[in-house]
């Protein structure tokens, strides 16, 4: 079944290339879509998720499409590079609903050759096996949350799946998608140097071209921080944590994935295109629950609870709860702030044309005696010795 519009799955195999850095009007811009529901709240998630018993399919297709068509009529004249839809969880989503929303951001916008469309999936047998439909609505990218390689791990972080059936997933999503990520949580209570280099060397074998690792935190409104409250759950070392960390970065470098962000590694040309344009501070626009958005200097925040933002929808004909302008010196802050989560660093010269940027450099001085960081003319990048202690240094160069 084709639900994608006509030709489009030649576009979306065409090579990808990254971007360079790029803050003009004329540089790709990037939509992310978030799905707000999910079957189950994991315990150590943040996210914007909501469990509901039923969700009518009808009136949200028609609420995204409508949040998305305010978003094109406020960037005109644009060319969408990426789509990435988020949540929740995404696979989640009838793959005509999915289909919809490509179709019209095509229509809005055009897309950029080689226009790449991720799509976040649970590895369970239900949603696998939507894969295909999703692969025909013209979806060319999977972001798989397989999260550990372990069934105890996974009992502990309330994943609904085991290790057999999450690789089953995957063995369905490689033959379904030309472009397959999936992602670990590493630095688990318990979790030893030996176990997890053992855990993240089968990952390696599975040939994905990305892989997205992310330590174990204890985020603010979660069951795992009601559970630390009470003392019931322990926090990882951090130096423990740091070990874990570098041998991450030497084992996939190793493997020829090597870490092209802080928590992201990707064989050469197989980065992400649309968290890309994050961390090189381009333009994105936010529709959906909770979404944020940057466009023009324009920071954009949709309603959060789900019936909130149907309820805007219907109202406003969009879903935005707040719209601020940034100021120039906040803009380059913001874009200093995401570019040094990169490999490549930032450019100092770039990010001052946003604004006047409050650099401390009598600390950034410092930092390169230290070898935290290097500075190579305007270019700024946190080195691997620095990697691990990246908010530090954050906290340190701007004043």
């Amino acid at each position: 079944m084709a639900l994608g519009p006509s030709g489009l799955r030649a576009r979306l195999d065409h090579p990808l290339q990254p971007a360079p850095l790029s803050m003009t009007d004329a540089s790709p811009l990037a939509l992310y879509v978030h799905w707000p529901f999910c079957v189950s709240k994991c315990p150590y998630c943040d996210f914007n998720s909501h469990v509901r018993e039923s969700v009518d399919q009808q009136v949200w297709r028609a609420a995204m499409l409508a949040d998305l068509a305010h978003e094109a009529a406020a960037l005109p004249g644009r060319r969408l590079g990426s789509i990435f839809f988020g949540g929740g969880t995404p696979s989640l989503m009838p793959p005509e609903t999915v289909a919809a929303v490509i179709e019209a951001a095509e229509r809005h916008w055009g897309f950029e050759p080689g226009v790449e469309i991720t799509l976040e999936a649970n590895p369970s047998s239900v949603e696998a096996a939507r894969f295909a439909d999703l692969a025909s609505a013209g979806v060319n990218r999977v972001s798989l949350g397989l999260q550990a390689l372990d069934d105890d791990a996974l009992r502990f972080l309330g994943r609904a799946h085991g290790v057999d059936e999450g690789l089953g997933a995957l063995e369905t999503a490689q033959a379904a998608f030309s472009r397959v990520s999936f992602d670990l949580i590493y630095a688990r209570p318990g979790q030893t140097l030996a176990g997890w280099t053992a855990e993240l060397e089968r990952a390696l074998a599975y040939g994905t071209e990305h892989l997205s690792l992310y330590q174990l935190t204890i985020e603010p409104g979660t069951r795992f921080a009601t559970l630390f409250e009470k003392g019931e759950l322990e926090a990882y070392d951090p130096d423990a944590a740091a070990d874990l960390f570098e041998a991450t970065r030497a084992i996939t470098a190793a493997a020829g994935l090597p870490a092209y962000e802080i928590s992201n590694h990707a064989r050469p040309g197989a980065e992400s295109r649309h968290n890309l344009t994050y961390w090189r501070y381009g333009d994105y626009a936010g529709v959906g629950p909770g979404a944020h958005g940057r466009r023009g200097g324009m920071a954009t925040l949709r309603r959060k609870k789900p019936e909130n933002w149907i309820t805007a929808i219907e109202r406003n004909g969009h879903g935005i709860e707040r719209e601020d302008a940034l100021a120039p010196q906040e803009q380059a802050v913001e874009a200093l702030l995401m570019g040094l989560r990169l490999g490549e660093g930032v450019d100092l010269a770039g990010i001052g044309a946003l604004g006047a940027l409050p650099l401390d450099e009598k600390a950034l001085g410092q930092l390169v005696d230290q070898q935290l960081v290097a500075r190579t003319g305007d270019r700024l990048i946190v080195t691997e010795r620095g990697m691990p202690l990246l908010e530090a240094i954050l906290r340190e160069i701007v004043a």
